[in-house]
Protein backbone atom coordinates (compact mmCIF):
# COMPACT_ATOMS: atom_id res chain seq x y z
CA UNK A 1 0.00 0.00 0.00
CA UNK A 2 1.49 3.60 -0.37
CA UNK A 3 0.87 6.49 1.43
CA UNK A 4 -2.44 8.16 2.69
CA UNK A 5 -3.98 10.49 -0.10
CA UNK A 6 -3.05 13.37 2.26
CA UNK A 7 0.68 12.40 2.82
CA UNK A 8 1.21 12.27 -0.60
CA UNK A 9 -0.44 15.20 -1.70
CA UNK A 10 1.86 17.16 0.92
CA UNK A 11 5.46 15.10 -0.72
CA UNK A 12 3.87 15.61 -4.25
CA UNK A 13 4.11 19.29 -3.45
CA UNK A 14 7.49 19.25 -2.21
CA UNK A 15 8.75 17.37 -5.18
CA UNK A 16 7.45 20.19 -7.62
CA UNK A 17 8.28 23.39 -5.87
CA UNK A 18 11.71 22.06 -5.28
CA UNK A 19 12.37 20.57 -8.15
CA UNK A 20 14.87 23.23 -9.41
CA UNK A 21 17.19 22.80 -6.58
CA UNK A 22 20.68 22.00 -8.15
CA UNK A 23 22.67 18.75 -6.96
CA UNK A 24 24.43 19.42 -3.54
CA UNK A 25 22.12 22.32 -2.87
CA UNK A 26 20.53 22.91 1.11
CA UNK A 27 16.99 23.77 2.31
CA UNK A 28 15.79 24.72 4.95
CA UNK A 29 12.53 23.69 6.50
CA UNK A 30 10.95 26.20 9.40
CA UNK A 31 9.04 24.62 11.61
CA UNK A 32 6.99 25.65 14.77
CA UNK A 33 5.65 22.13 15.06
CA UNK A 34 2.32 23.32 14.05
CA UNK A 35 0.27 20.93 11.41
CA UNK A 36 1.14 23.03 8.74
CA UNK A 37 4.87 23.03 8.96
CA UNK A 38 5.16 19.58 10.72
CA UNK A 39 3.41 17.92 7.51
CA UNK A 40 5.83 20.02 5.41
CA UNK A 41 8.66 19.15 7.51
CA UNK A 42 7.53 15.51 7.41
CA UNK A 43 7.15 15.25 3.46
CA UNK A 44 10.63 16.75 2.95
CA UNK A 45 12.49 14.75 4.72
CA UNK A 46 10.87 11.76 3.05
CA UNK A 47 11.51 13.49 -0.09
CA UNK A 48 15.12 14.29 0.46
CA UNK A 49 15.85 10.70 1.00
CA UNK A 50 15.84 10.11 -2.51
CA UNK A 51 16.83 13.14 -3.78
CA UNK A 52 20.07 15.36 -4.84
CA UNK A 53 19.57 17.85 -2.88
CA UNK A 54 19.95 18.08 1.04
CA UNK A 55 17.75 18.89 3.97
CA UNK A 56 17.99 20.68 7.10
CA UNK A 57 15.51 22.37 9.66
CA UNK A 58 15.36 25.75 11.85
CA UNK A 59 12.57 26.07 14.77
CA UNK A 60 12.04 29.39 16.68
CA UNK A 61 11.64 29.96 19.94
CA UNK A 62 9.60 33.39 20.35
CA UNK A 63 9.58 33.08 23.76
CA UNK A 64 6.16 34.35 24.03
CA UNK A 65 4.02 32.05 25.87
CA UNK A 66 5.10 29.14 28.90
CA UNK A 67 6.87 25.67 27.23
CA UNK A 68 7.54 26.98 24.28
CA UNK A 69 11.45 26.37 24.40
CA UNK A 70 9.81 22.79 25.81
CA UNK A 71 8.12 22.97 22.51
CA UNK A 72 11.36 23.86 20.18
CA UNK A 73 13.42 21.80 21.82
CA UNK A 74 10.71 19.08 20.81
CA UNK A 75 10.63 19.90 17.16
CA UNK A 76 15.00 19.96 17.37
CA UNK A 77 14.93 16.32 18.51
CA UNK A 78 12.19 14.99 16.33
CA UNK A 79 13.66 17.15 13.28
CA UNK A 80 17.12 15.28 14.07
CA UNK A 81 15.95 11.61 14.36
CA UNK A 82 14.32 11.75 10.80
CA UNK A 83 17.37 13.13 9.48
CA UNK A 84 17.56 16.58 8.97
CA UNK A 85 21.09 17.72 9.16
CA UNK A 86 21.42 20.74 9.74
CA UNK A 87 19.12 21.53 12.56
CA UNK A 88 18.88 24.98 14.43
CA UNK A 89 16.63 26.41 17.36
CA UNK A 90 16.94 29.92 17.44
CA UNK A 91 15.55 31.80 20.43
CA UNK A 92 14.51 35.45 19.33
CA UNK A 93 13.91 38.94 21.25
CA UNK A 94 10.56 40.05 20.08
CA UNK A 95 9.91 43.86 20.08
CA UNK A 96 6.77 45.74 19.52
CA UNK A 97 7.15 47.68 16.88
CA UNK A 98 4.09 47.03 14.16
CA UNK A 99 1.93 44.94 17.09
CA UNK A 100 2.61 41.21 18.57
CA UNK A 101 1.83 39.56 15.20
CA UNK A 102 4.09 42.10 12.88
CA UNK A 103 6.62 42.02 15.61
CA UNK A 104 6.81 38.08 16.45
CA UNK A 105 7.27 37.92 12.41
CA UNK A 106 10.15 40.42 11.93
CA UNK A 107 11.88 38.97 14.57
CA UNK A 108 10.63 35.23 13.07
CA UNK A 109 11.81 35.76 9.45
CA UNK A 110 15.26 37.65 10.57
CA UNK A 111 16.21 34.29 12.37
CA UNK A 112 15.43 32.24 9.28
CA UNK A 113 17.39 34.71 7.14
CA UNK A 114 20.44 34.29 9.47
CA UNK A 115 20.01 30.78 9.79
CA UNK A 116 20.08 30.91 6.01
CA UNK A 117 22.83 32.59 5.69
CA UNK A 118 24.94 31.00 8.25
CA UNK A 119 24.47 27.05 6.27
CA UNK A 120 24.20 29.03 3.10
CA UNK A 121 20.96 27.10 2.40
CA UNK A 122 19.34 27.98 -1.41
CA UNK A 123 16.03 27.98 -0.05
CA UNK A 124 13.69 27.85 2.97
CA UNK A 125 10.58 26.31 3.33
CA UNK A 126 7.29 27.99 4.82
CA UNK A 127 3.86 25.86 5.92
CA UNK A 128 1.59 28.69 4.87
CA UNK A 129 -1.42 26.50 2.91
CA UNK A 130 -4.52 27.98 0.92
CA UNK A 131 -6.39 29.09 4.36
CA UNK A 132 -3.29 31.17 5.02
CA UNK A 133 -3.66 32.50 1.94
CA UNK A 134 -6.83 33.08 1.89
CA UNK A 135 -7.08 34.75 5.22
CA UNK A 136 -4.37 37.13 3.98
CA UNK A 137 -6.51 38.34 1.03
CA UNK A 138 -9.67 38.83 3.42
CA UNK A 139 -7.26 40.98 5.80
CA UNK A 140 -5.78 43.23 2.99
CA UNK A 141 -9.68 43.02 1.90
CA UNK A 142 -10.70 44.96 5.38
CA UNK A 143 -7.60 47.68 5.00
CA UNK A 144 -8.46 48.84 1.68
CA UNK A 145 -5.19 47.43 0.20
CA UNK A 146 -4.45 47.59 -3.21
CA UNK A 147 -3.55 44.87 -5.81
CA UNK A 148 -0.10 43.99 -4.28
CA UNK A 149 -1.37 43.29 -0.58
CA UNK A 150 -4.75 41.68 -2.06
CA UNK A 151 -1.93 39.29 -4.54
CA UNK A 152 -1.36 37.45 -0.81
CA UNK A 153 1.61 35.76 -0.21
CA UNK A 154 4.32 35.01 -3.71
CA UNK A 155 5.09 30.71 -3.64
CA UNK A 156 8.53 31.53 -4.13
CA UNK A 157 10.03 35.13 -3.05
CA UNK A 158 13.81 35.32 -3.17
CA UNK A 159 14.97 32.52 -0.84
CA UNK A 160 11.39 31.76 0.59
CA UNK A 161 9.24 28.85 -1.16
CA UNK A 162 5.68 28.14 -0.22
CA UNK A 163 4.88 24.57 -1.27
CA UNK A 164 1.57 24.22 0.56
CA UNK A 165 -0.03 27.41 -0.52
CA UNK A 166 -2.73 24.95 -3.12
CA UNK A 167 -3.58 22.56 -0.16
CA UNK A 168 -6.30 23.42 2.49
CA UNK A 169 -4.99 23.09 5.93
CA UNK A 170 -7.22 20.11 6.86
CA UNK A 171 -4.78 18.32 4.57
CA UNK A 172 -2.28 18.84 6.82
CA UNK A 173 -4.24 17.68 9.92
CA UNK A 174 -4.82 14.82 8.06
CA UNK A 175 -1.61 14.06 7.26
CA UNK A 176 -0.33 14.19 10.62
CA UNK A 177 -2.99 11.99 11.26
CA UNK A 178 -1.94 9.35 8.95
CA UNK A 179 2.30 9.76 9.26
CA UNK A 180 1.23 9.28 12.78
CA UNK A 181 2.60 12.77 14.10
CA UNK A 182 1.87 14.71 16.91
CA UNK A 183 1.43 18.39 15.96
CA UNK A 184 1.49 21.35 18.21
CA UNK A 185 -1.58 23.39 18.73
CA UNK A 186 -0.20 26.73 19.30
CA UNK A 187 -2.69 28.61 22.14
CA UNK A 188 -1.92 31.69 20.11
CA UNK A 189 -4.11 30.16 17.38
CA UNK A 190 -6.87 30.23 19.68
CA UNK A 191 -6.49 33.93 21.01
CA UNK A 192 -9.16 36.49 19.99
CA UNK A 193 -6.66 39.20 21.08
CA UNK A 194 -4.95 38.51 17.24
CA UNK A 195 -6.46 39.77 14.31
CA UNK A 196 -5.86 36.89 12.18
CA UNK A 197 -7.28 34.06 14.56
CA UNK A 198 -10.39 36.40 14.46
CA UNK A 199 -9.90 36.64 10.49
CA UNK A 200 -10.22 32.99 10.53
CA UNK A 201 -13.15 32.77 12.40
CA UNK A 202 -14.84 35.00 9.90
CA UNK A 203 -13.39 32.92 6.71
CA UNK A 204 -15.08 29.39 8.43
CA UNK A 205 -18.46 31.29 8.45
CA UNK A 206 -17.94 32.80 5.26
CA UNK A 207 -16.95 29.00 4.02
CA UNK A 208 -19.95 27.26 5.62
CA UNK A 209 -22.05 30.02 3.90
CA UNK A 210 -20.45 30.13 0.37
CA UNK A 211 -18.63 26.71 0.03
CA UNK A 212 -15.59 27.30 -2.26
CA UNK A 213 -14.93 30.79 -0.61
CA UNK A 214 -11.58 30.13 0.27
CA UNK A 215 -10.01 28.78 -2.71
CA UNK A 216 -11.77 31.62 -4.45
CA UNK A 217 -10.19 34.14 -2.27
CA UNK A 218 -6.90 32.14 -2.82
CA UNK A 219 -7.42 32.17 -6.93
CA UNK A 220 -7.98 36.15 -6.45
CA UNK A 221 -4.54 36.19 -4.88
CA UNK A 222 -2.81 34.40 -7.74
CA UNK A 223 -5.13 36.60 -10.47
CA UNK A 224 -3.94 39.83 -9.01
CA UNK A 225 -0.62 38.82 -8.49
CA UNK A 226 -0.21 38.55 -11.93
CA UNK A 227 -1.94 41.79 -12.62
CA UNK A 228 0.32 43.67 -10.12
CA UNK A 229 3.44 42.00 -11.57
CA UNK A 230 2.54 43.38 -15.02
CA UNK A 231 1.32 46.55 -13.86
CA UNK A 232 4.75 47.60 -11.91
CA UNK A 233 7.14 46.10 -14.72
CA UNK A 234 4.80 48.60 -17.01
CA UNK A 235 5.60 51.56 -13.67
CA UNK A 236 9.06 51.23 -13.75
CA UNK A 237 9.76 51.74 -17.39
CA UNK A 238 7.40 54.88 -17.41
CA UNK A 239 9.02 55.98 -14.47
CA UNK A 240 12.65 56.03 -16.59
CA UNK A 241 10.59 57.91 -19.07
CA UNK A 242 9.69 60.72 -16.54
CA UNK A 243 13.10 61.18 -14.63
CA UNK A 244 15.27 63.78 -15.91
CA UNK A 245 19.22 63.55 -15.53
CA UNK A 246 18.93 65.35 -11.88
CA UNK A 247 15.92 62.82 -10.49
CA UNK A 248 13.06 64.97 -10.97
CA UNK A 249 9.70 63.50 -12.56
CA UNK A 250 8.17 65.76 -15.27
CA UNK A 251 4.47 66.53 -14.57
CA UNK A 252 3.32 66.69 -18.21
CA UNK A 253 3.76 63.09 -18.92
CA UNK A 254 2.75 61.80 -15.36
CA UNK A 255 -0.38 63.31 -15.85
CA UNK A 256 -0.44 61.76 -19.47
CA UNK A 257 -0.16 58.32 -17.62
CA UNK A 258 -3.28 55.76 -16.74
CA UNK A 259 -4.05 56.57 -12.99
CA UNK A 260 -2.60 53.03 -12.14
CA UNK A 261 0.67 53.37 -13.71
CA UNK A 262 1.21 56.71 -12.54
CA UNK A 263 0.38 55.90 -8.73
CA UNK A 264 2.79 53.10 -8.76
CA UNK A 265 5.29 55.32 -10.12
CA UNK A 266 4.88 57.84 -7.49
CA UNK A 267 5.59 55.43 -4.94
CA UNK A 268 8.59 53.89 -6.54
CA UNK A 269 9.81 57.36 -6.58
CA UNK A 270 9.21 58.15 -2.95
CA UNK A 271 10.78 54.60 -2.54
CA UNK A 272 13.96 55.31 -4.18
CA UNK A 273 14.71 58.29 -2.66
CA UNK A 274 14.86 56.52 0.48
CA UNK A 275 10.92 56.50 1.80
CA UNK A 276 10.19 53.39 4.28
CA UNK A 277 7.93 51.47 2.44
CA UNK A 278 6.20 50.33 5.74
CA UNK A 279 5.46 53.72 6.55
CA UNK A 280 4.91 54.79 2.93
CA UNK A 281 1.19 54.66 2.62
CA UNK A 282 -2.69 55.34 0.38
CA UNK A 283 -2.74 59.01 1.39
CA UNK A 284 1.06 59.85 0.82
CA UNK A 285 0.85 58.60 -2.72
CA UNK A 286 -2.62 60.71 -3.13
CA UNK A 287 -1.07 63.77 -2.02
CA UNK A 288 2.19 62.90 -4.63
CA UNK A 289 -0.44 62.47 -7.36
CA UNK A 290 -2.07 65.50 -6.57
CA UNK A 291 0.86 67.52 -7.33
CA UNK A 292 0.43 66.12 -10.46
CA UNK A 293 -3.09 66.28 -11.54
CA UNK A 294 -4.85 68.99 -9.37
CA UNK A 295 -2.27 71.39 -8.99
CA UNK A 296 -3.05 74.31 -7.43
CA UNK A 297 -0.22 75.90 -6.05
CA UNK A 298 -0.19 73.89 -2.93
CA UNK A 299 2.92 73.67 -0.84
CA UNK A 300 5.22 70.50 0.10
CA UNK A 301 3.95 67.17 0.47
CA UNK A 302 5.59 65.60 3.99
CA UNK A 303 6.36 61.66 3.20
CA UNK A 304 8.27 59.32 5.89
CA UNK A 305 11.85 59.29 5.92
CA UNK A 306 11.92 62.73 6.59
CA UNK A 307 11.64 63.94 2.92
CA UNK A 308 9.19 65.75 1.00
CA UNK A 309 8.13 66.52 -2.30
CA UNK A 310 7.52 69.51 -4.03
CA UNK A 311 6.55 70.65 -7.56
CA UNK A 312 8.53 74.01 -9.42
CA UNK A 313 8.48 74.33 -12.93
CA UNK A 314 6.16 71.49 -13.59
CA UNK A 315 8.34 69.28 -12.58
CA UNK A 316 8.43 67.01 -8.55
CA UNK A 317 11.38 66.80 -6.83
CA UNK A 318 11.56 64.43 -3.67
CA UNK A 319 14.37 65.20 -1.55
CA UNK A 320 14.95 65.58 2.28
CA UNK A 321 13.46 67.89 4.51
Amino acid sequence: MGPAVEVAAVRLAVRRSLADLPAGALVLVACSGGADSLALAAATAFVARTALWRAGLVTVDHGLQPGSAEQAERVRGWAASVGFDPVEMCRVSVGTAGGPEAAARTARYAALDATAEKHRAVAVLLGHTLDDQAESVLLALARGSGARSLSGMAPVRDRYRRPLLWLARAVTVDACAADGLDPWADPHNADNGYMRVRVRAVLRSLEEAAPGAIAGLARTADLLRADADSLEDIAERARADVTGADGALDCATLAALPPAVRSRVLRSAALAAGAPGGALGYTHVCALDALVVAWSGQGPVSLPGGLQASRDAGRITIAGR
